[in-house]
Parts: C-alpha cells; sequence; structure tokens
C-alpha cells in the first residue's frame, strides 16, 4: 500500500505528486510548502478529510 499526496489546480491538473510508503507527519507540511514554492500561494486546501489522520 502506498500514499499518494497531490497538488491539483483549480482546472484540475496536478500540479505535483508525491507517493510514500508510510503515512508520515512530516510528509504533508513539507509537500504543501513544496508545491506552494513552485506554483504560488494556495486559495484554499483540502484533505481527504479521514479522522483518522489529521496531519494534513
Amino acid at each position: 500500500m502506498r500514499y499518494l499526496w497531490r497538488a491539483v489546480d483549480h482546472e484540475g491538473e496536478v500540479l505535483e505528486s508525491f507517493v510514500t510508503k508510510e503515512r508520515e507527519k512530516a510528509a504533508a507540511p513539507k509537500f504543501i510548502r513544496k508545491a506552494m514554492k513552485r506554483h504560488g500561494c494556495a486559495k484554499t486546501i483540502t484533505t481527504d478529510g479521514l479522522r483518522s489522520y489529521r496531519a494534513p
């Protein structure tokens, strides 16, 4: 099982993607910072909303 992190623009195009083996708490902010540095500031950030994993 792998975990896919994606940054998608308002048109649905994938800007960045990142795959990890484990759900690392540090992976979410690291990925968000990297994507925002390359593509600019985000107006909204949406997660999958799982209550079992609050890190993002």
